[in-house]
């Protein structure tokens, strides 16, 4: 089998790379980076120039000769560019599409409207295909340790709502899992992490592993909109206060057993995550 991998400059794409090399394959990498891709990856893989965006005749050129094609596409356009692909995938003779999609597929919430039209355009492809519908990542509490090591405070919309954010090892896990062939075709499983908790909750956790309190201070939508416009651009910001308030209205709160279902054993904790991380959150010996 022959492995195609996106996304391997961001969060997931990575992980899968190296579990598919431990594994004792050499995947192909398409990316827009290539020095980028030998420097984390060296010569294990093969790198594919090429552009997500592009025409679908240059992305079946660059999808040629691979079995399986593993897929991330982010943004408003994303159905889109999930439609070019999994056309470039047929055309390719691709025999399996994997895509990392959203659970919110199902709510409407956020981003879930573009993987929607993303999964719609990649079952009127023909190419079999997988959709792994992922909760929010654990990893994306890295975006609170400015405010935690520094203020020792997280602000958010979420107010009391819970969710349920997965580790991205269980993500790649499964992932590799489905590439490889343990899964059956043309399914959707639903992976969150074990448990749904408050970003009081979770404040709390991470204050627990730092060793100091950690305030949880509530904000109003239109303040975590502004808060998100200051890194992100109105779509995405726009995406992204839904979402919370998706959380604090108590509709996010999904715990499924996908990953059991899937690897066989239970979805890796919060703690698990805080712990790998807690050097983010720490204030560095010295600092004042």
């Amino acid at each position: 089998m022959k492995y195609l991998i996106t996304g391997v400059t961001g969060n997931i794409g990575p992980l899968v790379t190296e579990r598919l090399i431990g594994a004792g394959a050499t995947p192909c990498v398409v990316t827009r980076m290539p020095e980028k891709a030998r420097k984390l990856f060296g010569d294990r893989v093969e790198v594919r120039l090429g552009n997500l965006a592009g025409p679908r005749t240059d992305l079946a050129e660059v999808f040629q000769g691979c079995d399986a094609l593993f897929l991330i596409n982010t943004g408003p356009d994303l159905g889109e560019r999930d439609r070019a692909c999994a056309l470039a995938a047929r055309d390719a003779g691709v025999q399996h599409l994997v895509k990392l999609s959203t659970l919110d597929v199902k709510t409407g919430v956020g981003t879930g409207p573009w993987h929607a039209r993303g999964e719609a355009a990649i079952r009127d492809s023909g190419v079999p295909y997988t959709f792994i519908r992922s909760s929010a990542f654990m990893s994306n509490a890295l975006s609170w340790a400015d405010s935690i090591r520094d203020d020792g405070v997280l602000s958010s919309s979420t107010g009391e709502g819970k969710i349920a954010f997965i580790h991205p090892d269980d993500i790649a896990e499964v992932v590799v899992s489905v590439l490889t062939g343990r899964q059956t075709r043309n399914e959707s499983p639903i992976i969150t992490g074990p448990e749904a908790l408050s970003y009081r909750q979770m404040a709390t956790a991470i204050g627990e592993a730092i060793g100091k309190s950690v305030r949880y201070e509530t904000l109003s939508d239109a303040d975590a909109m502004a808060g998100a416009l200051m890194w992100a651009d109105r779509a995405y910001a726009e995406v992204l206060v839904d979402i919370w308030r998706a959380v604090r209205e108590g509709r996010l709160a999904t715990v499924s057993d996908g990953v059991q279902q899937v690897l066989q054993r239970p979805p890796k904790s919060l703690g698990d995550w805080i712990d790998e991380n807690v050097r983010y959150f720490a204030k560095k010996a010295g600092r004042s």
